[in-house]
């Protein structure tokens, strides 16, 4: 389930919208020029290494690839383990998107399973959408946002750059994000 909530800088816990309606997140979406559009899911790619999984997309991969001279694509994955390592493993890698940032390029991805959280700083609000196995997100350049993958991330996603270093971010001085909801607790009003 894909939802989009939308608050005000100023007042993290003032909700002006809170939806699971697929036309009206496009819409709010289009407006600040961030695109979110799907594709169709394939065979579960959990369990499967990164090679799998960016082979099970590949045609969509190459097209969306061509079509917006994207030149480097990779895959990341955190499924669930019950051990103490891969618990500190997945709260490091948590912790490592939690800030306010932006990149010097689009940030282009789809999630193949799972979820997770871009909450995105647009003008005098914050867009907290939670993108679900299907979701194909495009952010321009140089938005501030910051990414949740939850307490127990569980998500693969394929990302797409134009160089080798467009994860690479440009960290914020002073961030909001601690002020916002994290992914479990917008995910959590929806039981």
């Amino acid at each position: 389930m894909t939802l989009l909530q939308i608050m005000p800088v100023d007042a993290p816990h003032d909700v002006e919208l809170r939806t699971t309606d697929h036309q009206t997140i496009v819409v709010a979406l289009r407006e600040h020029s961030v695109e979110l559009r799907q594709w169709t899911l394939r065979a579960d790619v959990t369990g499967c290494d990164n090679d799998e999984a960016l082979a099970r997309y590949d045609d969509e991969v190459r097209a969306l690839m061509d079509a917006e001279g994207l030149r480097v694509v990779d895959a990341v994955q955190l499924h669930p383990e019950p051990t103490a390592a891969w618990q500190e493993k997945a709260a490091a890698a948590r912790n490592m998107f939690l800030e306010e940032h932006r990149h010097a390029e689009d940030e282009v991805r789809f999630l193949a399973a799972g979820t997770g959280c871009f909450y995105l700083h647009l003008g005098d609000k914050v867009y907290a959408l939670v993108c679900a196995a299907g979701d194909l997100l495009s952010v321009p350049a140089g938005t501030l946002h910051w990414f949740d993958m939850g307490a127990r991330p569980d998500f693969t996603a394929i990302r797409f750059f134009r160089e080798a270093d467009g994860w690479v971010g440009d960290f914020a001085e002073e961030s909001i994000a601690a002020a916002f909801p994290k992914l479990d607790d917008l995910l959590a009003v929806y039981g």
